[in-house]
C-alpha cells in the first residue's frame, strides 16, 4: 500500500481518534466523509504532522513516517480558507515551496505546466486580493501540486466557493490529479464530492472509520443504523429468506410482503455460508435465515395504477407523510406495518396528485434492493 495506517489513536483532551485503520493505492482518490466533528480533519493533520499519535503507526511508501517533521514528509495539504501569501502575487504564491526543491529554470517550466492546467496562466502576474474564491483556490492547489508531492491532503477545499465554481473545480482537479497520478485524500460534508471525485469512499464518526469500500458499495449496503442515516438509506427492513436460488432471493419482511432481491454478490456469499439450506437435490430447505435489506429512496418508483414493468417488486400502500425539500418531494408510503419512502420531483408529485392518505403503487427492481447479511453487526455497531 502507497498509505498504510494501522491502530492510530491521538489524544487531544476532549477529543480521540480511537484505532484508525486505512489505507491508500499509488494514485487512488479516497474521501472522506462525516458529521461534524467526527475527527476529519484531526486526521488528516496527524498524517502530515501537526499532532503526533500516542499509539499506532503511519507509513508513506513502506516507510513509517510518525517521528518524520511534517516538511520533510512530501505531503501538500489544501485547507478550506486558501492560505495565500499576501505580498506576492501569483507567480510567486506558486513558485514559494518549489524554489526549494527545484532550480529557477525548472520553476519557470513547472509554473507554466501547472497554470495551463489549472487554467490561471492568464492570472500569474495577479496580486492575491484582487482574486475570486475559485482562482485563489486554484493557485492554493498548483502551490501544493508543484512540488511533486507524494500525496496531497484536502480539507473541505471547495466549501467556500458557490455551486457553479465548486463544480467547475471538482472536474478540474479530478483530471489534473489523475494527469499527475497524484494520491489525494479528502474531506469533506459534500456529497457531489464523493460522487465526483472518489475511488473510494470512508464514514467517519467520533475519531472512527464506520465503513470504508468503494462508492455504491457503502451508499448501498451501509454496515451499521449509523452509517444508513448518514448516506440516505432510508428503507431499512428486517426480513427471512423464504426462497433463494443463485439469481433471485425471496425476503419476507411481514405477514403479507414478499421482496425479491437480485443482489447477486450477497447471495452468493449467502449460499456458501449456509451450504445446509439445500438438500441432496440442491433443492432449497425453508431454513428462514434472517437479513436485513436496503432500498434507496430515489429507486422507488411510484404510479396511481398497477403497471406491468421490469421492475419485480410492486405493491399498494398508503400515504402517510409528504416531505417537501427543495426540489424535491419525500413520500412516506405505509405497506403492512412497513413504511416505504420514495423521493419525487415536485413536478412528478403534482402529476401523481399525491396527498396524505392516498392509495398509490410503489415499485423497485429487484436489483436495486441490497441485502445486508451482518444482520447483527448492522444493529450493534461498536467503535474499537
Amino acid at each position: 500500500m502507497y498509505l498504510e495506517i494501522k491502530n492510530l489513536s491521538v489524544d487531544l483532551g476532549e477529543f480521540h481518534l480511537k484505532n484508525v485503520n486505512l489505507n491508500l493505492k499509488e494514485g487512488e482518490y479516497l474521501v472522506l466523509i462525516g458529521p461534524t466533528g467526527s475527527g476529519k480533519s484531526v486526521l488528516l493533520e496527524t498524517i502530515i504532522g501537526f499532532y503526533k499519535p500516542i499509539k499506532g503507526t503511519i507509513k508513506l511508501k513502506n516507510k513509517i513516517i510518525n517521528d518524520i517533521p511534517p516538511e520533510d514528509r512530501g505531503i501538500s495539504i489544501v485547507y478550506q480558507d486558501t492560505i495565500l501569501f499576501p505580498n506576492m502575487d501569483v507567480y510567486d504564491n506558486i513558485a514559494y515551496g518549489a524554489q526549494k526543491k527545484f532550480s529557477k529554470k525548472e520553476v519557470a517550466k513547472k509554473i507554466n505546466e501547472i497554470a495551463k492546467k489549472m487554467k490561471i496562466d492568464n492570472i500569474l502576474h495577479r496580486n492575491i486580493d484582487t482574486l475570486s474564491g475559485g482562482e485563489a483556490q486554484r493557485t492554493s492547489l498548483a502551490r501544493a501540486l508543484i512540488v511533486e508531492p507524494k500525496m496531497i491532503l484536502m480539507d473541505e477545499p471547495f466549501s467556500a466557493l458557490d455551486v457553479a465554481t465548486q463544480s467547475k473545480l471538482t472536474s478540474l482537479i479530478k483530471n489534473v490529479c489523475k494527469e499527475y497520478k497524484t494520491t489525494c485524500l479528502h474531506v469533506t460534508h459534500n456529497f457531489n464530492d464523493v460522487w465526483n471525485l472518489a475511488d473510494r469512499v470512508g464514514i467517519m464518526k467520533d475519531g472512527n472509520i464506520h465503513q470504508l469500500g468503494n462508492t455504491s458499495e457503502v451508499f448501498s449496503r451501509p454496515e451499521s443504523n449509523f452509517v444508513a442515516d448518514f448516506v440516505g438509506v432510508q428503507n431499512i427492513f428486517e426480513g427471512k429468506i423464504t426462497e433463494i436460488s443463485p439469481e433471485v432471493a425471496k425476503i419476507k419482511i411481514g405477514d403479507k410482503t414478499t421482496i425479491n432481491s437480485s443482489d447477486i454478490n450477497c447471495i452468493n456469499k449467502i449460499n456458501k455460508k449456509y451450504k445446509e439450506i439445500f438438500n441432496e437435490k440442491n433443492e432449497y430447505i425453508n431454513k428462514e435465515i434472517k437479513v436485513l435489506i436496503a432500498i434507496r429512496p430515489e429507486n422507488i418508483i411510484f404510479s396511481n395504477e398497477k403497471f406491468e414493468s421490469s421492475a419485480r417488486n410492486q405493491m399498494k400502500g398508503k400515504i402517510t407523510e409528504i416531505i417537501e425539500s427543495g426540489p424535491t418531494v419525500l413520500v412516506n408510503v405505509a405497506i403492512e406495518d412497513h413504511i416505504f419512502k420514495g423521493l419525487l420531483t415536485k413536478s412528478s408529485a403534482d402529476i401523481l396528485s399525491v396527498k396524505k392518505n392516498k392509495e398509490v403503487y410503489i415499485s423497485f427492481k429487484s436489483l436495486n434492493v441490497n441485502i445486508i447479511s451482518d444482520h447483527e453487526k448492522f444493529n450493534h455497531a461498536t467503535i474499537n
